[in-house]
């Protein structure tokens, strides 16, 4: 799975380089579409594998300071 992971976002930078360097807008269009399916089919991946505590605890501590972050500003 994290092999077809890869290539999904290997494809959506692909896609999306190519399309900055496009010069025709139905090309840009169509790749950036592609880049967006590629990133929604990396996303499920994602969202199938396994968390490490890891992760977890790095992406707990950032909504943590995000949350401490907005509320020192109201």
């Amino acid at each position: 799975m994290n092999k077809e992971l890869r290539e999904f976002r290997r494809l959506e930078r692909v896609c999306l380089e190519q399309a900055a360097l496009s010069t025709m807008d139905l090309t840009r269009s169509g790749l950036l579409k592609v880049a967006d399916d590629c990133r929604v089919a990396a996303e499920a991946i994602e969202a199938q594998l396994p968390r490490r505590p890891f992760v977890i605890a790095i992406q707990s501590l950032v909504l943590a300071l995000s949350t401490t972050r907005m509320s020192n500003r109201h």
